[in-house]
């Protein structure tokens, strides 16, 4: 029920868009700037490595007419660089670039900035960069990768379970190994075939193209889900000796290769998401394999271990329990460590933790890794009583096996004569024969027949079996719940953790703004469309701000018609209002320029959510007013 329930989350709540690692750091030419000359290329640095798409740039004329140029490539600065080759002339006016990568994490970002040459065009056209995602394909992805950490967690979890704890009755987990193995297989294929139309922004059914599946397996990420479909077939192989185990512990050689399979798997994780770029990148590759590794063998020893209990035929010894209790408490440690190694990378400074998403979501997940903590504390409680209880149990069964042990050998080695003495006569007249005294008394005969003091195992009595007491089944009920609640509250940890490494970091967002205005591109407030119906005329007016921040902006208002042609209005108003701060109305001051209305000369004091009125006169009595809200940053 948990699991389907966070899937149907997933899937119905994901259709947004994605914040990804990489932002833009710089341009060449830098957004906005008039040259003298045309330049030879295009260069993009971003804050870490990016991959490069067959599409990662789409350069306009100013007529909005697309340009031809190279292919893409990264710039001699390395790989956090995309470079574009450009027309040996070009022709006076506002080129506007749109660009699209693929950040380190595996996930796309897009964009767009302008440049001239020689003047600005009278209108800029505005290249549509197109959703970084598509919505259908990216919930399908995020499934997808949400499956395939569980499926991780529930393989290795178990798998190490049965070889370092050594369940009495292994072959119980068969489910759960081949639940882990399966999943973790089919979602890898599903990512792979789904990562071409993810990376290009397409719908699912482009998944189906044979050239976009060939580029995605000369890539990163398609390489590492490559490696992890092999892993996992040499997995299938171990998976299916680990099943054949009885009591026998598994060999050293199986063992070794068990856990150089684990850390392969958790490789490619980390090799294809935000630790293989950024600082510190050996230290960040070793701090994931630890984190993704210390986080299944905990969950996924923990759905083992729940399982186990509800479902062995018989008590589960406590060594087991203590076993793996050990084990839980070096991941928890494993955790903590490479988690706080981790928020420290991705923060960056102590102030992005409230004002960033990043942030946000860290501090989410602290909470539910405390609860997740408690959680532990309490089945560490239930275990530790278990193991006293199970103690004392075999203390006192090896207790009165010895009080009889002795007794038993001295009857199989007195002799006879010895028992003569030591018997009264009045007890060896009444319980052994004349005959049998007189002559050699067989030993089986003596056995028989002396009395119960004299011991033996036939004349002593059967030990009472030893219980663990009444406690003991209360005991593990209360361990089941904790582990029930333990595994509820990872699986949250594990979605948050998930969500974190498709999150824009802190530290990322820091570089970027340091960056300066030429870093954000064409901002997503500077483009803004107001539909209008006012006395039988329809269209709409495109509104671009440039550069859209705080300071001086220019504006340009192009009026199209209902047909997509331009469209001449008699009076076009434009003006800007901060509610906030009680700034405002501002008058843009528009001015009729022949194939739009423009102005140069207005200044945007504070940055905030402003007021934008446009007000169309199409006639000398028709006419309206449509507000927008428009973003402005500092």
């Amino acid at each position: 029920m948990l699991l389907g329930s966070v899937l149907v989350l997933l899937l119905f709540g994901g259709a947004g868009a994605a914040s990804a690692h990489a932002a833009l750091r710089a341009t060449d030419p830098e957004d906005g700037t008039v040259l003298k000359s045309a330049p030879r290329d295009i260069t993009l640095t971003f804050t870490e490595s990016v991959g490069l798409l067959d599409d990662s740039f789409r350069v306009l004329d100013p007529d909005g007419k697309r340009l031809k140029v190279g292919d893409a490539g990264h710039g001699p600065s390395g790989s956090d660089t995309a470079r574009v080759s450009l027309p040996a002339k070009l022709a006076q006016g506002t080129y506007t670039v749109a660009w699209r990568v693929v950040s380190a994490d595996s996930h796309p970002v897009s964009g767009a900035f302008t440049f001239s040459v020689g003047k600005p065009s009278p209108a800029i056209v505005v290249a549509d960069t197109g959703p970084t995602e598509d919505p259908a394909t990216e919930s399908l992805f995020n499934m997808g990768r949400y499956l395939a950490y569980l499926a991780a967690a529930l393989l290795i979890g178990t798998a190490v379970f049965v070889t370092a704890c050594r369940p009495p009755e292994p072959s119980r987990l068969r489910r759960l190994l081949w639940a882990g193995w399966g999943t973790l297989l089919g979602s890898t294929v599903f990512l792979l075939a789904l990562r071409a139309p993810y990376e290009s922004g397409a719908g699912p059914a482009s998944a189906f193209s044979l050239k976009a599946f060939e580029r995605t397996l000369t890539t990163r990420p398609g390489e590492a889900l490559l490696v992890r479909l092999a892993l996992l077939l040499i997995a299938y192989f171990f998976v299916v000796r680990l099943l054949r185990l009885g009591e026998e512990r598994l060999p050293r050689a199986w063992q070794a290769a068990g856990g150089a399979l684990a850390v392969g798997l958790a490789l490619t994780w980390a090799a294809a998401e935000h630790a293989s770029a950024g600082i510190q990148v050996p230290v960040a590759m070793t701090s994931a394999v630890l984190h993704v590794l210390a986080m299944s063998v905990w969950l996924g020893g923990l759905a083992a271990l729940l399982s186990t209990l509800y479902g062995a035929s018989s008590q589960l010894p406590a060594a087991v329990l203590a076993r793996f209790s050990r084990l839980a408490f070096v991941s928890v440690t494993v955790l903590v460590g490479t988690g706080v190694y981790q928020s420290w990378r991705g923060l960056g400074s102590w102030s992005a933790i409230t004002g960033t998403t990043y942030g946000h979501l860290l501090v989410l997940k602290l909470l539910a890794v405390t609860l997740l903590l408690a959680a532990a504390r309490l089945s560490r409680q239930w275990t530790g009583r278990l193991v006293r209880v199970a103690a004392a149990a075999e203390s006192q069964s090896v207790a009165a096996e010895a009080e009889s042990q002795p007794v038993a050998v001295a009857a199989e080695e007195v002799p006879v004569a010895a028992v003569r003495e030591a018997v009264p006569a009045a007890v060896v007249r009444e319980k052994v024969p004349t005959v049998v005294v007189r002559e050699k008394v067989p030993e089986v005969a003596v056995r028989d027949e002396v009395p119960e003091r004299v011991g033996g195992p036939a004349s002593a009595p059967e030990p009472a079996p030893v219980t663990p007491g009444p406690a003991a089944p209360a005991y593990r009920h209360g361990l089941r719940r904790s582990v029930l609640a333990e595994v509820a509250v990872g699986v949250v940890v594990l979605v948050l953790s998930t969500v974190l490494s498709g999150t824009l970091p802190g530290r990322a967002q820091a570089e970027a703004a340091e960056a300066g205005p030429a870093t954000g591109g064409l901002p997503a407030a500077s483009v803004i469309n107001v539909p209008f119906a006012v006395g039988g005329a329809t269209g709409k007016v495109q509104i671009t701000l440039d550069p859209g921040r705080t300071g001086d902006n220019s504006v340009q208002a192009i009026v199209y018609a209902a047909d997509g042609g331009l469209a001449t209005v008699p009076e076009l108003r434009l003006s800007f209002t901060l509610p906030a701060k009680e700034i405002g109305p501002i008058d843009a001051g528009l001015k009729n320029r022949g194939r739009y209305w423009g102005t140069n000369d207005l200044t945007l004091p504070l940055a905030g959510d402003w007021r934008m009125k446009a007000t169309i006169r199409v006639s000398d009595v028709d006419q309206i007013s449509v507000t927008k809200t428009v973003r402005i940053v500092g």
